[in-house]
């Protein structure tokens, strides 16, 4: 599976001379957290997050630069970033050094672009022209189309189900079977008996949704008061 499988294709973006109190109005509206900057030809030219908006609103606010900043600092950075924090429209707030990907990129290759630049999302490019976009979201729906594709219906009889679920608690202390039975009906897993806590019911709810054909679980289970497992059943 690649980009162009999962990608976004009706991008929402906006042109460089966009007032950013549009953008963030923008960004509000359709519930997005960035947008892409493109010119009338649709070529990417950056892209404005809400950590640019928040830059910019900081910017109106931030304290004299100290006079020693000129020494151990990039001088040719001032004016960009005094730019970014002032500035009124997309062009001048817009992150510029942008990872892009293309349509032919794999989803793990783009996977570990999100995750070594830490975004959110990556701009889909041809020749430069935007024409999609790849976010989190759309590689775990991915991953979830892929499981779901692969994963064949399975029959499985009713005694093969508890054999293979017995097998699977049967090694685990908190699956005591003194106090504990299996019973499956028609692929539907029901426990009957006692637990000594809620989270050995959790785990057992756990198996039983991990055994292959099963078609439901019903919970009869009790869990044992402390003075009943002093004393014994």
């Amino acid at each position: 599976m690649l980009a162009r499988d999962i990608m976004t294709n009706k991008v929402i973006s906006v042109g460089p001379n966009k007032p950013i109190n549009e953008i963030a109005k923008l960004l509000s509206d359709r519930r997005i957290s960035a947008v892409p900057v493109v010119d009338k030809n649709k070529k990417l030219l950056g892209i404005v997050s809400e950590g640019d908006l928040v830059h910019r609103i900081l910017g109106d606010h931030e304290l004299p630069r100290s006079w020693w900043l000129s020494f151990v600092g990039d001088l040719n950075d001032v004016p960009q970033e005094y730019i970014r924090s002032h500035g009124k429209t997309a062009k001048d707030v817009m992150t510029k050094d942008v990872a892009t990907a293309t349509e032919q990129d794999s989803i793990p290759d783009i996977a570990e672009l999100l995750e070594t630049k830490r975004i959110k999302r990556v701009p889909i490019v041809k020749d430069g022209v935007l024409v999609g976009i790849v976010s989190r979201a759309n590689i775990i729906q991915a991953l979830v189309a892929q499981k779901k594709e692969k994963m064949p219906e399975v029959k499985t009889s009713d005694q093969e189900i508890r054999k293979i679920l017995l097998k699977e608690i049967g090694n685990h202390a908190w699956a005591n079977h003194a106090t504990l039975n299996v019973i499956v009906s028609d692929g539907v897993i029901r426990y009957w008996g006692f637990v000594e806590s809620e989270d050995a019911r959790n785990a057992l709810q756990l198996a039983a949704e991990n055994i292959p054909g099963a078609k439901g679980i019903e919970d009869n289970l009790s869990i044992l008061s402390t003075q009943v497992l002093s004393h014994g059943l």
